[in-house]
């Protein structure tokens, strides 16, 4: 058991992205990323996905309305619901989602996909 700094383990990171895990519980995994402009549309068909902003501004596009996300805010969208994270320009985000969750979900693959198990760990 180890106390996780979260300002420590972005500087680690440098792919925008790219989620990387820094903690795991209940079979959920707490995940690192630092975002870069427009992602792409998904939704996750059986997962919620929580985004809580460390720094940057984050807006999560629905296909009805935009959540505006500051730091120190977090947004859970439920499963089922397709949205598009917008950083402005960057921002950098701990995400809490199933183990199981691919981050593209069901966007067709792409060079952001990452498979659960090929997910980098700090």
């Amino acid at each position: 058991m180890e106390k996780v700094n979260l300002k420590e383990k972005l500087t680690i990171i440098d792919q925008p992205w790219s989620p990387t895990i820094v903690g795991e519980l209940n079979g959920q995994y707490v995940k690192l990323a630092r975002f870069d402009g427009a992602y792409v549309w998904h939704a996750h068909e059986t997962e919620d996905e929580l985004f809580y902003v460390v720094s940057g501004r984050l807006n999560i596009e629905l296909r009805d309305r935009t959540i505006e996300l500051a730091p120190g805010e977090f947004f859970i969208v439920p499963h089922g619901v397709e949205h598009k994270p917008v950083a402005l320009p960057k921002a950098e985000v701990l995400l809490f989602e199933p183990a199981s969750t691919l981050n593209t979900g069901t966007a067709q693959a792409n060079q952001w996909t990452r498979n659960p198990e090929e997910l980098d760990r700090l």
